[in-house]
């Protein structure tokens, strides 16, 4: 019951109280926005270069958030908000577009630009994931969305990856995995970032093989996550072989050894972190 001595604020001084967390609210960003202008000033008498991408940093700020995430407002809302935050700051640090392959269904890839990168990012949509890569990798520092499951005639887009100087995968969308998700599209992101920037929990390669068929997808199955697609001979394939900790590539080898399939090549193109997964809908108590 409530005390009968507690005095219920009016609506007038309830909406006092939004004004002022809104001014403050705004307030912090604009301070935000101070320390970036002081990260690029260091960053320039430095001449530290690179990507602004930090990836590692930023899948660690998404899962922080859902943790201490309670209360009404929904956890969409919130991601959004600090998704929109982080991109956009590290497109005044750094300008960069975001190309993405429409091939998965323009409507949710555009969801899935929009829902992580906001609108000050400029957005550029392409009809094949080759066409992102070939963005991306012709770019300073832009960044590519591509489809992380097999998509029919997508071919083996990871081999442009492959190489010191090609870009590489640096995260895997959304950093927050839930059913009800509105922007659930599993994509990679792709592009150039400072080596200890990047998150390595997953380790992510491109393998080439002959002698691919039923018996060698089972042996990895329970090893890694993959996409395969017919290359060369045959009964040859490509492979992008997503890593999870406490794998390595020498146990992926080995299973496809004793499946009687012929390793003919293995490249790392990337890393990202662990698939973090919120089992609860869009709104944590």
């Amino acid at each position: 019951m409530t005390d009968p001595k507690t005095k219920i604020p009016t609506l007038a001084e309830l909406r006092v109280e939004i004004d002022r967390i809104d001014d403050a609210m705004h307030s912090l960003l604009m301070e935000r926005g101070r320390i970036i202008e002081n990260l690029i000033a260091v960053k320039q008498s430095q001449d530290t270069g690179g990507s602004a991408f930090r990836p590692a940093r930023e899948a660690s700020m998404m899962r922080k958030l859902v943790e201490r995430h309670r209360g009404l407002l929904p956890l969409d809302t919130v991601e959004s908000i600090w998704r929109v935050i982080i991109a956009t700051f590290t497109h005044v640090q750094a300008p960069y577009a975001v190309h993405a392959d429409l091939t998965a269904g323009e409507a949710a890839v555009r969801d899935t630009v929009r829902f992580h990168f906001g609108f000050t990012v400029p957005f550029k949509p392409h009809m094949s994931a080759s066409g992102v890569i070939a963005a991306v990798a012709a770019s300073k520092g832009d960044l590519g969305l591509v489809p992380a499951s097999a998509l029919a005639g997508a071919g083996a887009w990871w081999t442009a990856l492959e190489g010191d100087a090609a870009p590489k995968i640096i995260a895997r969308l959304p950093f927050v995995e839930r059913p009800d998700h509105p922007a659930s599209l599993p994509v990679f992101a792709v592009s150039r970032s400072a080596a200890d920037a990047m998150a390595d929990e997953v380790k992510v390669y491109s393998v080439k093989v002959s002698g691919w068929g039923a018996a060698a997808a089972r042996a990895l199955a329970p090893l890694a996550e993959m996409i395969a697609v017919p290359a060369g001979a045959f009964d040859g394939a490509a492979l992008l072989v997503s890593i999870p900790q406490g794998q390595t590539i020498e146990q992926i080898t080995n299973a496809l050894a004793k499946a009687e399939s012929s390793v003919r090549s293995v490249a790392l193109v990337g890393t990202h972190a662990t698939r973090y997964t919120v089992a609860g809908g869009a709104g944590l108590s």
